[in-house]
């Protein structure tokens, strides 16, 4: 529709509210502007000058009250009390500003406010894990476990990752371990494997223990980064036993427990099959060093999928000794151990040979003699006694230098199915001789 203005008089009054709605637009925008930039600083000034521009404005208010509870310089819970109230008069369903106001409450020992308080921001976002998390704190400093318990229950269930720091708090207030798993905890494997890994990394082994026999009741799916930092935190307080079984249910409930060893062997994943390496009971090897390259190997094997090609580059006589599993043993037993090696083209008097040490080093390490030229699968065996003192052994890949100078090898040698397992039947003899 076109308005059609027949008089000079009608175009002024038109011109004229055009003007006046113009104006009154252009302040309240202007002054709308002008309070967010002055909140925006952050300031006592910016924001205090902030709710008078804009005194309806919930945010400025809150602000406000976070800047009076939270300034480190300034702070005044009377204050900070004060613009909280009026930011829930203009919003009366603000989770966030009811836990802060019963936090302020609280600081000022107003317990009864804080509580009434702590249950309004509960009743407004019953869900929310930081409101739980909050009302759960409250009743814990409170010492009213049954309800803290629950609350901090909701929050870890809404967001796991608080777990370890839940079981922390819970445990100061409550010293048995069972209670502050069975009340306070969800029934999560991601939650028990974040309070391992955090007690591990402070050396709390027997704590991490009874968490991990609940993990491992759950029967839930790992991965072997879930493991390792309980295992790594036996061995260094030298808890061998308990750190071999950790390793043991670890890789089972990983998938990785049935990789075609034999049944009775110690050393784990002796045909290379699991694609994992420098865990705790595993090997550990670079891909590259000293001139060999090492990598599994899918087309040469001697069982299962894969094997360990080691290449040689030919450009030293190469000391060779960096494929390394590390073993749990036991003290005063004798093993059984073997392997099998197919070489192409390895040149040199010293080819590839196998190493046994006790990590005690009470005895001298048991080696194998060397293969070296073309070889199809060959078996190499040998008996190792681990001494009265060990719990670990290494089992090493290694070649030495040769007696002859310059002899530097060149070509390939694969490694598969390595075993190490006890020998019962065969009588303990000092400094690993063999019977």
């Amino acid at each position: 529709m076109i308005l059609r203005l027949s008089t000079p008089t009608e175009r002024v009054v038109i011109l004229g509210v055009t003007v006046l709605v113009a104006a009154f637009l252009c302040f309240f925008s202007l002054r709308a502007a002008l309070a967010a930039h002055l909140a925006g600083l952050g300031t006592e000034h910016g924001l205090e000058r902030a709710t008078r521009l804009e005194p309806d404005n919930f945010e400025y208010w809150f602000e406000l009250g976070r800047y009076w509870q939270y300034n480190l310089e300034n702070s005044d819970s009377q204050k900070a009390i004060a613009a909280y109230r009026q930011a829930l008069a203009r919003n009366p369903y603000s989770a966030d500003a009811y836990v802060n106001l019963a936090t302020a409450y609280e600081s000022e020992n107003d317990v009864t406010a804080a509580r009434d308080n702590f249950l309004k921001a509960k009743k407004a976002y019953p869900v929310s894990a930081e409101v739980s998390w909050r009302v759960g704190n409250f009743f814990l400093r409170q010492g009213e476990l049954d309800e803290a318990f629950k609350e901090i229950r909701e929050s870890v269930t809404a967001d796991p990752s608080r777990g370890a720091e839940a079981f922390s708090r819970c445990l100061r207030v409550e010293p048995n371990i069972k209670t502050v798993l069975d009340r306070a905890l969800p029934d999560m494997p991601v939650v028990y494997v974040d309070i391992i890994r955090d007690l591990s990394d402070q050396g709390r082994t027997t704590e991490a223990l009874i968490v991990w026999d609940r993990l491992v009741a759950a029967q839930p799916e790992l991965s072997l980064n879930e493991i390792y930092s309980l295992a790594n935190a036996l061995r260094d307080k030298r808890e061998y036993a308990e750190a071999a079984l950790v390793w043991k249910q670890g890789t089972q409930l990983a998938g990785l427990g049935n990789l075609g060893d034999p049944a009775a062997s110690v050393l784990w994943d002796g045909g290379f099959e699991s694609g994992f390496n420098n865990f705790t009971y595993s090997w550990t090897f670079p891909a590259t060093v000293h001139g060999v390259q090492i990598q599994r190997d899918s087309k040469e094997k001697h069982s299962g999928q894969y094997s360990l090609r080691l290449t040689f580059d030919g450009k030293s006589d190469v000391s060779f000794s960096d494929v390394c599993h590390r073993v749990p043993v036991a003290p005063s037993t004798n093993y059984q151990f073997s392997a099998w090696v197919q070489t192409r083209d390895l040149t040199s008097d010293q080819g590839l040979r196998f190493r046994i040490q006790s990590s005690s080093s009470a005895y001298a390490p048991v080696i194998t003699p060397e293969i070296h030229g073309t070889h199809s699968w060959t078996e190499m065996e040998t008996v190792w006694t681990a001494d009265a003192e060990a719990h670990e052994a290494y089992v090493c890949i290694v070649r030495l230098p040769s007696d002859q100078p310059d002899n530097r090898i060149r070509g390939t040698a694969w490694v598969d199915d390595v075993a190490l397992v006890p020998r019962t039947e065969i009588p303990v003899l000092p400094g690993n001789a063999k019977p």
